[in-house]
């Protein structure tokens, strides 16, 4: 007799590195049937991460268009896991954090009445259009999960502001971990290619996100110019994303100098990998700020706001904001100051110890 249909539901890059643990780890458990769907919302950067962690997808709703927006990607991810939902009959369907995919996919499974899991429940900025759309995102799938997987203490607070449910909700740690510590482990990667000096100070960097799109990722970019003028002593690697709002302003800006890297799109290994390289990240990736604190490397964060405030509490974490000045400034502190460096580092991670996968499906085993 085959276990309760568990059907996982994701689309992006993060999401699949956050969601591959519970695929893996669900697959070990008899009682559940793991059904993995992928929108393919990131396409290329979507696949290198199931292959990395060895997951084909039972559905492959492949809904990336060049230049799509909010509207077309929206309605299609929600027509199309409509068909999957009525052909699987999940006893339960697993979304994940705040993207489209996962905005689509919950409202359609609260459609279809199927009860949802929410991974990474609870995250909020409370500023409706910053990150934009992933704030509404997630408040929407949180109002229509039955189950909340929260990953801190924090973010459990915020879903019992909501009115849920205690007994729906559960702190996880975040799946994240679970992924980053196994990669570290089991999957090193040659980085040779990339002819880092390895003389040289590192800085990592990336920036993709949508407020950030134009003037923003302009300043951020001149930042980054005065930083390598200002100091002999350091490279910066910029893994560039493939959305043309970013490559154009990103390889105008700077792709004429010898101690900037630009490099396409990391696959999740190697970027691991470069993580543990690097001296200093640079960021507006929220996954980012959860991973890098288990490295112990220091995050400023490209916003000035974050749905992840518990690293910027620990002192791992600092938002700079897209001001030239401010991300110039702190990254300088952090460059000459042996002190202000180590105490950025001094504090445990806040987003889990590498199990939150399992505390999902023991949850899951309870409730279902």
């Amino acid at each position: 007799m085959s276990g309760k249909k568990v059907l996982l539901i994701f689309g992006t890059r993060p999401e699949a590195i956050k969601m591959a643990p519970l695929v893996i780890e669900l697959k070990k458990h008899d009682e559940f049937e793991p059904i993995v769907c992928v929108s393919a919302q990131h396409r290329q950067m979507l696949d290198q991460v199931l292959e990395l962690f060895d997951i084909k997808p039972d559905f492959d709703l492949d809904i990336m268009k060049e230049n799509q927006n909010l509207w077309s990607l929206t309605s299609d991810i929600l027509l199309k896991t409509k068909d999957v939902i009525e052909r699987t009959k999940p006893a339960v369907v697993l979304v994940h954090g705040d993207t489209t995919t996962a905005l689509a996919s919950s409202l359609s499974a609260f459609y279809a009445k199927v009860p949802i899991g929410h991974v990474e429940a609870g995250l909020r900025t409370f500023d409706k259009y910053y990150p934009f759309p992933e704030e509404i995102n997630r408040v929407v799938a949180d109002s229509v999960s039955s189950y909340h997987f929260a990953p801190t203490d924090e973010a459990v607070e915020n879903l019992k502001k909501s009115a849920i449910s205690s007994e729906n909700i559960v702190k996880t740690g975040n799946t994240v971990i679970d992924a980053l510590l196994y990669t570290a482990e089991n999957k090193p990667s040659n980085l040779d290619y990339l002819n880092l000096n390895k003389n040289l100070k590192t800085i990592l960097m990336t920036s993709h996100r949508r407020e950030n799109f134009g003037k923003p990722l302009e300043t951020i970019c001149d930042a980054i110019l005065e930083l390598v003028e200002k100091n002999s002593n350091i490279q910066v690697v910029y893994p560039v994303h493939l959305n043309p709002n970013v490559r154009d302003v990103v390889f105008r800006k700077l792709s004429n100098h010898e101690r900037i890297i630009l490099t396409e799109p990391m696959e999740y290994a190697p970027f691991v990998t470069m993580m543990n390289k690097a001296d200093i990240i640079l960021t507006d990736s929220g996954g980012i700020q959860e991973e890098a604190p288990s490295l112990k490397k220091p995050v400023l964060v490209l916003r000035d706001t974050t749905e992840r405030p518990e690293a910027v509490k620990s002192g791992a974490v600092k938002l700079v904001g897209t001001s030239k000045e401010k991300i110039v400034d702190e990254t300088q502190k952090l460059l000459d100051s042996k002190q202000h460096y180590e105490k950025m580092l001094s504090g445990e991670n806040p987003y889990g110890d590498g199990r939150a996968s399992e505390r999902i499906i023991k949850f899951l085993s309870e409730k279902l």
